[in-house]
């Protein structure tokens, strides 16, 4: 029995989620990838609360280039709300995807910004 791609991604995001989980001292950074967009949401879990969130939808967001740039600007301003809110250190949630391009990219903005993971 052969899987789709989509419930390949849904089987490693459960994977990776039985592992990754937040608190509100050390947060979840979790990421969505659709073929336009890049969104990044910290989360506390055991309190089932977003702290705060970054799209490349935000208003005010004026990134211009290729989706790896926009991406990794994504990383920066999410960083720096969460250095703003007091939060330093995250657990990253890479939500299924493989660490490469865009979500490689949103993480070294995060970690340029200061965020440590």
């Amino acid at each position: 029995m052969s899987l789709t791609k989509s419930e390949r991604k849904q089987r490693i995001k459960f994977r990776i989620r039985k592992i990754v989980n937040g608190t509100a001292t050390k947060p979840r950074l979790a990421i969505f990838r659709s073929n336009k967009e890049i969104y990044a949401q910290v989360i506390d879990d055991v309190n089932g609360v977003t702290l705060l969130a970054a799209s490349s939808r935000d208003k005010g967001f004026d990134a211009n280039g290729t989706a790896t740039q926009k991406a990794n600007a994504v990383g920066k301003a999410v960083a720096e709300k969460a250095l703003k809110a007091g939060i330093t250190e995250v657990a990253f949630d890479r939500g299924g995807n493989l660490y490469h391009g865009r979500i490689q990219s949103l993480a070294e903005g995060a970690r340029e910004a200061g965020l440590k993971f």
